[in-house]
């Protein structure tokens, strides 16, 4: 399937690019994780399991267990304050 990756923040800037189209066979945003974590490098060091991403599927923010759809949008993004 085909979707769009966005990244935001501190992760934007760690990987170098603020979207992608990305054709995948991820059935949820935790494998959709794993096979960017697989690029390795900057890919892995800022989006490892240990660290605080946020995520969000279509605008709604949702866990690693949200499944996947053709043409879905998906988000990265570090945890963020406001004041």
């Amino acid at each position: 399937m085909n979707i769009t990756v966005k990244y935001f923040a501190s992760i934007r800037e760690a990987v170098g690019v603020s979207s992608e189209s990305l054709l995948t066979s991820a059935a949820t945003l935790a494998a959709l994780r794993d096979e960017l974590l697989a690029r390795g490098g900057v890919w892995a060091e800022s989006l490892a399991r240990g660290r605080a991403v946020r995520m969000a599927l279509n605008q709604v923010m949702s866990d690693e267990s949200a499944a996947l759809v053709d043409g879905a949008e998906v988000a990265f993004f570090p945890p963020v304050t406001g004041g």
